[in-house]
């Protein structure tokens, strides 16, 4: 056998060699079992939680959950393995009629809370990362400008991004403020006619393709958290790409530098003035990411169930052995208990008497559950577990980031914890004693 002299040579061989030919389609490479791209029936309502639904509900459900299966369920696992983000189908979401989720008036649906979880649990039953996209422009840009804007602003910005002829993200995190967000550096100061914001965001999702993004940054003249609206073509702004993530790869999250950016006064909005104000858009939209992990293990479940009984080893289908059938009746259980609490967390908010605490326990725990949900998924799946044809993998790539996000698990329980103590723990003592060289 010839030794090949250098390296190009080496690269020239390996081009011309059966061993970079493209992959076999995997339906064609593993014939046994249907991959995700064909989505499998919903059977995870063993409850029956559908009676506890109105009819408006069930009705948008069903309209998210034909969308999802038809349109994205074919792309995700192409898009998600290059980490892009599928433009032609924001027409399709927009056309799902729940951008603006709860806010009424200025051409959003108005719809309860329950109905708008419902909806979006649907939308990550399918793909977790076009729930997140769908929650950053909806559940804290528009809603910020639906709480915290002017008329005015109400009028000129909502209506368009109700439909998503325009995009919108939400900057409050910073590289050096992440859970402690309410320490947060980018500055504005007044100027006439204007503020000029100065400072640094990061992992902020729909940051590189936004229209609008709503920046928090701290008054110079009053050390309070003020929030603004930016556009896209600002001078002195500038967005990049997070690369590398293992999780929620389709969002485009997204490292933002302003360099003197001008704000105009009318873009100021009105009702931030201290990070209090955030806090009133968080909680809501606390309530929407706990349904994100009720929905991936919805679909985490009904892709167990159907790859179990279509796979056979031992000359059995997989569902037939003990083993399975109680991995898979646990996670069956799991997704019963994330449901329900969710669903009384947003009759709690409906009725007026859900705390921040609620909000934060429901958040918390049901990630962790959605967590565990998973990872017996790719138990079940054995080695198919770890591709993201068969949506497990990518599940429980996609919930680390939610896990985090909005609130790590620790951050969320210890709000609770203050709720039920009346204690806050949420930063170490501090010795008195000053330390010896």
């Amino acid at each position: 056998m010839a030794i090949p002299k250098n390296q190009d040579e080496v690269e020239q061989n390996a081009r011309s060699s059966y061993f970079n030919l493209p992959p076999l389609d995997v339906s064609v490479a593993f014939p046994q079992a249907t991959p995700a791209s064909t989505f499998p029936p919903s059977v995870s309502d063993y409850f029956q939680f559908s009676d506890l639904l109105t009819a408006e509900d069930q009705a948008i459900r069903m309209r998210v959950r034909q969308c999802m299966e038809k349109e994205i369920a074919p792309i995700m696992a192409e898009y998600w393995e290059k980490a892009k983000f599928p433009f032609h189908v924001i027409p399709k979401l927009g056309a799902l009629g729940i951008a603006g989720g709860t806010i009424k008036g200025y051409g959003c649906p108005g719809l309860s809370i329950t109905t708008s979880a419902v909806a979006i649990a649907e939308v990550a039953r399918v793909d977790a990362s076009c729930s997140t996209f769908i929650l950053v422009h909806s559940s804290l840009a528009m809603l910020t400008i639906a709480l915290c804007g002017s008329e005015e602003q109400k009028q000129k910005y909502l209506p368009s991004l109700a439909k998503f002829s325009t995009v919108a993200c939400w900057a409050l995190t910073e590289p050096d403020y992440g859970s402690d967000a309410s320490s947060l550096q980018t500055t504005a100061t007044k100027v006439e006619g204007g503020w000029i914001l100065e400072g640094q965001k990061r992992w902020i999702g729909n940051s590189t393709f936004a229209d609008l993004l709503v920046i928090f940054a701290r008054n110079t003249s009053t050390d309070q958290i003020n929030g603004y609206i930016v556009k896209k073509d600002a001078p002195g702004l500038t967005v990049t790409k997070i690369e590398n993530k293992i999780g929620l790869r389709i969002v485009q999250n997204g490292d933002i530098v302003m360099k003197r950016v001008f704000v105009p006064d009318e873009d100021r909005l009105p009702g931030v003035n201290s990070f209090q104000d955030t806090n009133k858009v968080l909680a809501v939209s606390r309530v929407m990411v706990a349904w994100q992990p009720i929905g991936i293990s919805m679909g985490v479940y009904d892709m167990c169930h159907r790859y179990l009984k279509e796979r056979k080893q031992f000359g059995a289908p997989l569902a037939a052995f003990q083993i399975n059938q109680q991995k898979l009746v646990h996670i069956l259980g799991n997704v019963q208990a994330m449901v329900l609490v969710g669903w009384r967390l947003c009759k709690l908010y409906e009725k007026g008497t859900m705390t921040p605490g609620h909000a934060s326990l429901a958040k918390s725990w049901i990630s962790l559950k959605a967590r565990e949900t998973a990872a017996i998924g790719r138990e079940l799946l054995g080695g198919n577990g770890i591709l993201s044809d068969f949506l497990v993998a990518k599940a429980m790539g996609d919930l680390e980031p939610i896990y985090t996000y909005e609130g790590t698990y620790d951050i969320n329980s210890l709000v609770t914890g203050r709720e039920i103590t009346g204690l806050a723990s949420f930063k170490p003592a501090m010795s008195s004693k000053r330390s010896r060289l």
